[in-house]
């Protein structure tokens, strides 16, 4: 009986670190490196070079509208890719004109990207949105003169360089955010994680072009709650805390195992002793 019991406790004991591990993982993957910076002025002097080589201002790309700036590299296998499919397919069906009431720009942070590279990836999202959409409303542009990590610091985004010791491949670590830009270059809002709902990436453009800052809807809110389009409201996901409580249980069902093994086995070894002292 003591025997399946460990057996049991250390099967249990695994599944616990295995969930506690993906836990701690993701909840540095949402923390990393983003210090929010509400109402920040970015200088709209920043240069950047555009798919063509061309150096431009940040002013020239914003040109006068409301902007939606993500931050990604171009070589990126991680969350970059779904986060730039969920943003072409949100930006297909924004119900907005795009290049007269906003735009947008994918700044890579990598300062090793080219030209071409942006070319590439820019075209693959763009046609990929399945309608007609005016190419000069997103550009995908790369830094120069440090330019991306000097806006990247402005806005409170940081990212870390990771390198494979095996293949020596780069990648980045780093969050999944949406940053609106007033006209001005005002910071006013920031829509964290990969997918984005077209009501709220326009809510969050015509606030910007009034120049109000708008706080981020909390992460707990958004962990018990998701967006219904239909009924253009928010509803309660039972599913996710009913997840939460049966780990919950879960854990505490591991805590009473564990004492109670100890206490089994104190008393085991308190037995033995006392067979010990009759022989």
């Amino acid at each position: 009986m003591a025997k399946e019991q460990r057996e049991l406790e250390g099967k249990l004991k695994k599944i616990v670190m295995l969930v506690l591990l993906s836990l701690s993982t993701l909840l540095q993957a949402n923390s990393l490196g983003l210090n929010e910076k509400l109402g920040t002025m970015v200088p709209l002097d920043l240069t950047f070079i555009d798919e063509t080589g061309k150096s431009r201002t940040l002013k020239d790309y914003m040109d006068g509208k409301p902007t939606i700036i993500s931050l990604n590299y171009f070589r990126c296998a991680g969350i970059c890719t779904p986060q730039l499919e969920d943003m072409a397919q949100m930006l297909s069906t924004l119900d907005l004109a795009e290049n007269i009431d906003y735009k947008a720009l994918t700044i890579s942070f990598d300062e090793t990207e080219t030209p071409p590279l942006a070319a590439a990836k820019r075209h693959t999202h763009l046609t990929s949105m399945g309608r007609q959409y005016v190419p000069d409303a997103w550009h995908f542009i790369l830094s120069e003169n440090n330019s991306s990590a000097r806006l990247a610091d402005l806005v409170g985004f940081s990212y870390e360089k990771t390198v494979n010791p095996t293949s020596g491949v780069v990648d980045w670590i780093h969050p999944a955010v949406l940053i609106m830009l007033s006209p001005e270059g005002k910071v006013t809002r920031y829509l964290n994680g990969i997918e984005q709902l077209p009501f709220d990436v326009k809510m969050a453009l015509m606030e910007a072009g009034e120049g109000k800052v708008g706080p981020t809807i909390a992460k707990n809110l958004l962990f018990c709650f998701a967006y219904d389009p239909k009924a253009k409201t928010y509803i309660f996901k039972w599913e996710k805390i009913a997840a939460t409580i049966m780990f919950a249980i879960m854990f505490l069902f591991f805590i009473y195992l564990v004492k109670t093994s100890k206490r089994n086995d104190n008393r085991e070894d308190y037995d033995n002793h006392l067979n010990k002292g009759d022989n």
